[in-house]
């Protein structure tokens, strides 16, 4: 596994290192975030932790940058903050938010039990889904639209499209797929779903602008449709 580590401090960095190794992971510690995030796609990770010693308000917007992307594990290790503070940062997308100074051995076990809760069914373990002149499987994380070649997916993607696809014609609200797909609770983020839908129609339909599968109920959700060609 995979553990993305951006700290101010290269003595923390170093303590840091040693403790996501001892939870499991290959560490790659970084000096810019925002080059990381957008060479996510070619270079993610399974955890993403995040160390600043104040409080700047670019961290909730990389913490929303990074979610959008991915259902990562991101942790945010910061000096102790207001609540209001705290709850910004969650509801940016965060699953943990450590104050200073923390306890290694606590920090440890914490990232082990969130990593617990947050794994999930593995992709393998789900069956091949065929919808009209859809095939999803979730073994290689690829689709299939009629007669062309397998598409891969990001995890986002993926789940997006497998939530819809088993829902077949069931409308679902942007809040709920939220919650499948990000796989946290609260308001939907209409543009976070938005951008995410916009992703996977360009790699489903044939013509994303009129989509046939991917469908909108303007002010609800989204549904798929089992579109098949004439």
């Amino acid at each position: 596994m995979q553990a993305l580590l951006f700290s101010e401090y290269a003595d923390e960095a170093a303590v840091l290192t040693v403790v996501l190794q001892q939870a499991g992971f290959q560490v790659r510690s970084i000096k810019d975030l925002n080059r990381a995030i957008e060479l996510w796609p070619e270079q993610p990770a399974e955890l993403v932790v995040i160390s600043t010693a104040r409080d700047e308000p670019s961290v909730n917007l990389h913490v929303e940058q990074i979610r959008a992307q991915t259902a990562v594990t991101i942790v945010v290790i910061t000096e102790l903050l207001l609540e209001d503070i705290q709850v910004k940062l969650y509801e940016a997308g965060a699953d943990m938010v450590v104050s200073k100074p923390f306890s290694n051995r606590l920090l440890l076990a914490q990232i082990r039990a969130i990593l617990r809760r947050t794994a999930g069914m593995p992709f393998f373990s789900l069956p091949t889904l065929s919808q009209g002149d859809v095939s999803l499987d979730p073994s290689s994380r690829t689709v299939v639209v009629g007669s062309a070649a397998p598409t891969h997916l990001t995890h986002l993607e993926f789940r997006l499209l497998y939530t819809l696809m088993t829902h077949v014609g069931q409308i679902i609200p942007t809040q709920n797929i939220v919650e499948h797909v990000w796989g946290y609770t609260g308001e939907g983020n209409r543009e976070l779903v938005r951008g995410l839908v916009q992703r996977l129609r360009s790699k489903v339909e044939p013509e994303p602008r009129n989509p046939q599968y991917i469908c909108t109920e303007p002010g609800v959700g989204y549904y798929f449709s089992r579109y098949q060609e004439p």
